[in-house]
């Protein structure tokens, strides 16, 4: 039976390594960080290990060399010097004010200078955080060490409301142009977040930095590869099978749909969420981890600015640049999501430098659809679960009529400013449902100029549907006949309904479905 003592939620390496927790061995790769470059930065989705990797540096940095007894770092560091650490964490306030950074700012710097001394000359961020610097170095004979966790926490609070991005740029440009000044007084810096907002922004005062998101040799640095499961976790393996009642295959084949799939560029290994793969060892059940522990509500809001269609989500393109960088202007929400981890690299066109992205896994997709229900629908979070359950118990049963009349109410009350994009909204609520009945059910769903074609397959039933905006049911189902869409199902056994529905711009609803 296993002893091991899962670290969920813990990010301090040294309450890891000395409280007996599970732990990864990254410290070859950290080993190879501090010694081949100065200024890095990450970008990784949240609950991803970055914070544990900051205090891995901070702990290697520190000269803490117990910590490392039987780690790859206690052979590749011969010399141990002990650097003065400068570290920054952002996670823990809540930015929704200019004054909620200032405080934060506050709080940090007095810290260093009463351990570093202050000097009353220095009235700004930027000017006291470059005399610590000075002074610490100066104190301590050695360069020293800057880490910053979620960097980038003040700038995504405050996505959509453009005033306060701007008053906290403004603060942490400066802010983090000290890094630049002091370039002879810092030994290495690095700086991790979610997101990377652009050139333009909070970094144009630091391009020194080395941005590593993207580097196949660090791919791993943060998350599990499907290696180290089987290094470190191969008699688990054995176990979560044995408790699932499923073969060892079985067991593989499903973590790896669930919670593998992330790809941070265009020919790298699959790396797991650590977070949601080691709460899955812990309680031996499969659950969806990541999405229990925060709610992206600002991807919606974003979303819905740009009239996003939900359908591209699936098989997004896009390019290097946009991936690399935020833009606070820009109308596009993919970087944001794929950055957060929503979508990932699923292929790279290497002739015109293009990206296919798309959902990691099952745990990031079907969490990530049943969370836009209630921003589409007028159904509210707890709802939602039953009413697709309901979904798709009628669809199973073959009870059409029922279906259509539960997809009438998710369409109630909707709110005017969706009416302008009338289309686009009723195209993304069915997208909503369709995908949601899609993971119980077999559904393929195509769209263009203002119709959509959608085949749903259950054991027993098959339905091929057309949906019409401002036209009529009748005419939905002319087309499905017109253009032979129930052609390949002819041989099949399961009974076929042939369904036209037609949605109505001045109900703002399903008017009318009929059925062959």
């Amino acid at each position: 039976m296993s002893n091991k003592i899962y670290p969920i939620g813990i990010q301090n390496f040294e309450k890891i390594r000395k409280g007996g927790y599970f732990y990864v061995d990254k410290t070859a790769l950290i080993y190879q960080l501090a010694k081949t470059g100065s200024y890095y930065f990450l970008s990784r989705p949240r609950r991803f290990g970055k914070s544990l990797l900051i205090s891995t540096l901070e702990a290697y940095f520190q000269g803490k060399k117990e910590l490392f007894e039987g780690l790859a770092m206690e052979q590749l560091e011969k010399d141990w010097i002990k650097h003065p650490v400068l570290h920054i964490d952002l996670n823990i306030e809540k930015y929704d004010r200019p004054e909620s950074l200032d405080n934060m700012l506050e709080k940090i710097l007095s810290d260093w200078e009463s351990l570093y001394g202050a000097n009353p000359s220095e009235r700004s961020f930027s000017l006291r955080f470059a005399g610590i610097i000075e002074r610490a170095c100066k104190q301590t004979g050695q360069r020293v060490v800057i880490l910053v966790d979620e960097y980038d926490k003040p700038m995504l609070q405050a996505i959509g409301n453009e005033e306060l991005q701007q008053a906290f740029r403004n603060t942490l440009k400066p802010f983090y142009g000290a890094l630049k000044t002091m370039d002879g007084c810092i030994q290495f810096a690095m700086l991790t977040g979610v997101t990377k907002f652009g050139k333009v922004s909070v970094f144009s005062d630091l391009n020194n930095l080395e941005d590593i998101s993207m580097w196949n040799d660090y791919v791993g640095i943060c998350g599990i590869s499907e290696c180290e499961i089987h290094e470190n976790l191969e008699s688990e393996l054995h176990e979560f099978a044995v408790a699932q009642e499923i073969t060892y295959d079985k067991l593989c084949a499903e973590l790896k749909e669930c919670y593998d799939g992330y790809h941070f560029t265009h020919n790298s290994i699959g790396i797991y969420n650590p977070f949601s793969l080691l709460s899955a060892f812990k309680r031996k059940e499969f659950g969806s981890y990541w999405f229990e522990t925060g709610t992206p509500t600002y991807l919606v809001k974003l979303l819905k600015r740009h009239h996003y269609s939900l359908e591209r989500m699936a098989h997004e393109e896009t390019d290097t640049q946009v991936l690399n960088s935020i833009d606070s202007e820009s109308t596009n929400p993919i970087p944001v999501i794929y950055q957060s981890g929503y979508l990932t690299i699923k292929g790279y066109d290497k002739e015109f430098g293009v990206y296919h992205l798309g959902f990691p896994n099952r745990e990031v997709e079907e969490g990530f659809i049943r969370f836009l229900v209630p921003f589409y629908t007028s159904l509210d979070k707890v709802e939602s679960p039953f009413e697709i359950q309901r979904f798709v118990r009628e669809v199973r049963a073959g009870d059409y009529n029922s279906f259509f009349r539960r997809l009438q109410s998710f369409f109630a009350d909707t709110t005017y400013e969706l009416i302008r994009e009338q289309e686009l909204h009723y195209e993304n609520v069915l997208f909503i449902v369709f995908k949601l009945v899609g993971f119980y059910t077999n559904v393929e769903y195509h769209t263009s100029e203002g119709r959509i074609d959608l085949v749903l397959q259950t054991d027993k039933f098959i339905y091929v549907m057309e949906f019409k905006l401002d036209g009529t049911a009748e005419e939905a189902l002319q087309h499905i006949n017109d253009k032979h869409y129930a052609l390949p199902f002819e041989a099949d056994e399961r009974k076929l309904f042939k369904i036209g529905i037609n949605f109505s711009a001045k109900t703002r609803n399903i008017e009318k479905w009929v059925v062959e």
